[in-house]
């Protein structure tokens, strides 16, 4: 709770600022428009286009699946050691399945990666990690068997698959729970790779998400699919401009349902009227009328879904604020590819499981507690 209300002032200030700026752009329409929940999308991408010159559908075009696989690929070399051969002849569910053997840094086997890109008839919806197979060294040397699976459209054969950058920023999510996996080096299966509490185990993807957008990367892989040509620097600082865009409307969305989930739990045995609980708790916490919170009580599962999810929507803003604090000491030491930082991450974080307090493993990472400082900074929030 401390965190979470430490985040909201600021979060509902910038909606206000959101909302201003979309309502002057409302005004010149001469329509009559009043931002209402139902506008704030529809205006505030106008506003993006107005205020940074950003047309995701241009950046779309840098967006080539198989490139930013091996975008991925490259990253995990450079901060891991990892080396990644497509392998055939191994069983799969579907023919579109393709695996990967990871090698370590000397050569040796670490485990198989398998990658399931695109929708068919069903298939569950979003993007995932699955773990086949969990690394051990109990009772003889067990590897792991880790899988990323999304939903994009099958292109045409010969046609590349465009993703959006939202989409880019998933799939290097979700690589991040695959590395985490690939990464373990611990004696029991029940406490490797991704085996860890619910809170801890989104620090390693979110973490990894911030290598997509280095130079580095965009460079040799944000390849423009008619052209070949990597996405201009321009248009790369036009993104890193727009990052903070919107995050009023992000985390106030979010943190709303945070704090509902958290304050029912802490209703206790209290009679509770859902519909009038929400309503009044919203009044008391100043939400704003021109959004609404990300998931209404009656269909929100996470609240009684079981010790896993419940009173722990929470655990996103945690996991965030982690691993916003974790990239500023590579941005502290000698950036993204820092080689001493880079192993330190593994042997102290990404090797370890759950055979350490993760509270533990973040300090003899960073040396130190969190600080959320980091996580008001990156959403352009005071810091004060």
């Amino acid at each position: 709770m401390e965190l979470m209300t430490r985040v909201w002032p600021a979060a509902i200030a910038r909606v206000r600022e959101e909302v201003a700026e979309m309502q002057v752009l409302a005004d010149t329409e001469k329509l009559g428009v009043k931002i209402e929940p139902w506008d704030y999308r529809y205006y505030a991408e106008k506003v993006r286009a107005a205020k940074y010159d950003l047309d995701m559908n241009e950046v779309k075009g840098y967006m080539q699946l198989e490139n930013l696989r091996e975008g991925m690929f490259w990253a995990a070399g450079q901060l891991f050691g990892f080396a990644f051969e497509e392998v055939k002849g191994l069983p799969v569910a579907h023919p579109d399945i393709r695996i990967w053997e990871v090698k370590g840094r000397g050569g040796e086997h670490v485990g198989l990666w398998y990658f399931d890109p695109y929708a068919r008839p069903g298939k569950r919806s979003g993007a995932w990690m699955n773990s086949y197979r969990d690394q051990r060294t109990y009772g003889g040397r067990v590897t792991t068997i880790v899988s990323n699976n999304s939903n994009f459209v099958k292109g045409a054969p010969g046609e590349p698959v465009l993703i959006s950058w939202d989409d880019a920023n998933t799939l290097f999510h979700e690589f991040g729970h695959a590395l985490h996996g690939l990464c373990s080096a611990v004696t029991y299966p029940s406490l490797s790779g991704t085996n860890v509490p619910r809170d801890y185990v989104e620090f390693p993807s979110q973490v990894l998400e911030h290598w997509l957008p280095t130079p580095e990367v965009l460079n040799r892989f944000a390849l423009h699919h008619r052209t070949g040509k990597p996405m201009p620097a321009e248009l790369a600082a036009r993104i890193e401009r727009a990052s903070t865009f919107r995050q009023g409307f992000e985390v106030t969305e979010y943190l709303s349902s945070a704090l509902i989930d958290m304050k029912l739990h802490l209703a206790g045995d209290a009679d509770i009227d859902p519909r009038a609980f929400e309503k009044d708790e919203l009044v008391k916490l100043g939400m704003p009328r021109e959004l609404p919170m990300r998931h209404r009580t009656p269909q929100f599962q996470h609240i009684f879904s079981g010790d896993g999810y419940s009173a722990g929507y929470y655990s996103y803003l945690w996991s965030e604020v982690i691993a916003l604090d974790a990239f500023e000491a590579f941005t502290e030491a000698g950036g993204p590819y820092d080689k001493a930082l880079a192993r330190r991450l593994q042997d102290t974080v990404m090797s370890v499981g759950n055979t350490l307090d993760p509270a533990q493993q973040y300090r003899n990472f960073r040396g130190r507690e969190p600080d959320v400082k980091a996580y008001l900074r990156d959403k352009g929030f005071p810091t004060t």
